[in-house]
């Protein structure tokens, strides 16, 4: 059975771990800025900017519980699908472009087993672009009921960090948080052989939530 997530105490929002790098800094300059800003007017205007950076990183590191949906596949990321294009050993590739509002805390698409996260150096084009194929990227092999699934986290021309939360030999329950990519990016999703997708290219989809296998 799927683990269902509870939502916490009143409703509040937890942040992203692995965002600290990024989120701290700007939040203590906001903090600095306007707890100056009564005694001069100089930093009454770095208030502005620096408080509206703050709270775009607490938005854009927001992590929402979720009620985790029904499939055999469920999405692994907030976002619109890219693509969605057979490959020669059978299996589908339905690629899911994240943009820098959506949710960047990526889920486990199936229940298993983590038999590989490999991280594959390359360059930052926009996740968009074809060329992304030979992006900065972690590459996750599940194995699960259908066998193999493979599901890639790939770095876009902002995101240059993916942080994976989850070594390899953890067992995963479908829908588990298992990273972060940091900024706009892209999650790739290998559909075993004989699995047909459920979903359509510019179909919106939610991390633990969309299904995308079809019965």
């Amino acid at each position: 059975m799927p683990h269902r997530s509870s939502p916490l105490p009143g409703g509040r929002v937890r942040l992203a771990r692995g965002a600290s790098p990024w989120l701290l800094p700007t939040v203590a300059a906001a903090a600095v800025s306007l707890a100056r800003s009564r005694r001069s007017g100089r930093w009454a205007a770095a208030a502005v900017p620096t408080t509206a950076l703050a709270a775009a990183m607490l938005w854009f590191f927001r992590d929402p519980e979720r009620e985790i949906g029904t499939g055999r596949v469920i999405s692994p990321a907030d976002g619109v699908v890219q693509s969605i294009t057979p490959w020669q050993d059978g299996r589908t590739r339905v690629a899911i472009f994240m943009s820098p509002l959506n949710v960047h805390v990526n889920r486990a698409p199936v229940a298993g087993t983590v038999t590989s996260v490999e991280h594959i150096p390359g360059g930052f084009v926009p996740a968009f672009d074809k060329e992304s194929e030979n992006n900065e990227r972690v590459v996750w092999r599940l194995a699960c009921e259908l066998g193999e699934l493979e599901m890639v986290q790939i770095a876009g021309a902002v995101a240059r960090r993916i942080v994976p939360y989850v070594p390899e030999g953890t067992k995963v329950e479908q829908g588990e948080r298992v990273g972060l990519i940091r900024f706009g990016s892209r999650v790739d999703v290998y559909l075993p052989q004989g699995i047909e997708p459920a979903v359509e290219v510019g179909a919106r989809t939610t991390a633990g939530v969309t299904r995308l296998d079809r019965d």
